[in-house]
């Protein structure tokens, strides 16, 4: 069955315009929010110089410094107020494209929900921890040493578990770029196979022959995916060295041609088939090549054995002798010398 359609766009058109539209509005409010508290902090720092450079605590009898210090706590709860209703903005629509059927497959709806909340929890963690360390210097709290202790902690972190952290990093980037998704065919960290199952953490791959692989996100380099959008199948037709060229080309071309008109085949193949002409000569074979553009998958594999079976038939019945093996002929002369002397 052809890929679907929706408004002149196909399905993975449509699922990777969402996906860079509502993640590039979501690290958007991110980087906004950055900006505006650095923004926040000059301001605050040229209005209340005495707030940030003295650390001791004020004078609770006089209550001028109150209004100042409530102007910057209201201004900061607004901007997290605003950003973190930006953010929740950019997972719903995440959410809901996740619940849209006609564009995304159930086990992909189930990976970017999950995308959507760690992209939420992760945001929403940033926005307020830099809403705190703004906040907490207008009370004149020194929050040096919470910084430092953070800092040794996040460090001790990240040497115990960089591999992990490299792991959810290149999870995400698969999942956000929508690289593969469960049951396509790829090729990654040296081993192939379909995708049974994928996290932030890891990709479970089975082979052909049954063998799971379990490939952890971090060792992924490269990806080849074989079986997104379209496959190509590739038959190298070989023939006698005296069969005629012209008429060979000719009836591969008719192969493909009723191949692409047959019913069971014809919703599989989504170009015209080809025969660009000769691909090698070697010895007394010549090499033909047809190709065809098909759906993934198993209609792949099903279009090139019925164009096998359909090309032996046509040679057979058209008495098109095959390529036979090379012959190789052996001269000994030390026995022709042995035989003239016999005589």
């Amino acid at each position: 069955m052809a890929s679907q359609h929706w408004r002149g766009f196909t399905t993975q058109e449509v699922a990777n315009c969402y996906n860079s539209r509502i993640v590039h509005v979501i690290f958007s409010a991110l980087w906004t929010a950055m900006l505006l508290h650095a923004t926040l902090a000059v301001r605050a720092f040229n209005l209340f110089p005495q707030a940030y450079c003295n650390v001791q605590k004020p004078d609770f009898d006089d209550f001028s410094w109150l209004q100042g210090a409530a102007e910057e706590v209201v201004l900061i709860l607004l901007i997290t107020v605003v950003l973190i209703h930006l953010l929740k903005a950019g997972t719903r629509r995440l959410v809901k494209l996740s619940q849209s059927q006609e564009l995304i497959a159930g086990r992909r709806a189930l990976q970017l929900r999950t995308l959507a909340g760690v992209l939420n929890s992760i945001g929403i963690f940033v926005v307020v921890f830099m809403a705190a360390m703004w906040t907490l210097p207008v009370f004149c709290m020194d929050i040096k040493p919470l910084l430092a202790s953070a800092g040794v902690a996040g460090l001790a972190i990240g040497f115990g578990a960089q591999t992990l952290v490299k792991d959810m990093l290149n999870g995400f980037f698969i999942l956000v770029e929508n690289q593969y998704n469960v049951g396509d065919v790829v090729q990654v960290a040296g081993v192939s196979g379909v995708v049974e199952d994928m996290t932030l953490r890891r990709t479970v791959l089975r082979d052909a022959d049954g063998t799971m692989h379990v490939v952890p996100n971090s060792e992924i380099k490269i990806v080849s995916n074989k079986t997104r959008d379209w496959a190509r199948v590739l038959l190298h037709v070989a023939a006698a060295y005296d069969e005629n060229s012209d008429r060979i080309i000719q009836l591969l071309r008719e192969v493909g041609s009723e191949v692409k008109n047959d019913p069971n085949f014809a919703g599989m193949i989504v170009a015209e088939p080809e025969v660009p002409g000769i691909e090698r000569v070697v010895g007394s074979e010549v090499d033909y090549l047809l190709q065809i553009k098909t759906l993934p998958g198993a209609a792949q594999y099903a279009v090139s054995r019925e164009l096998r079976r359909r090309i032996k038939e046509t040679f057979e019945k058209n008495n098109i002798k095959a390529a036979g093996p090379a012959k190789v002929y052996v001269f000994n002369p030390d026995q022709r010398t042995s035989g003239q002397e016999d005589s």
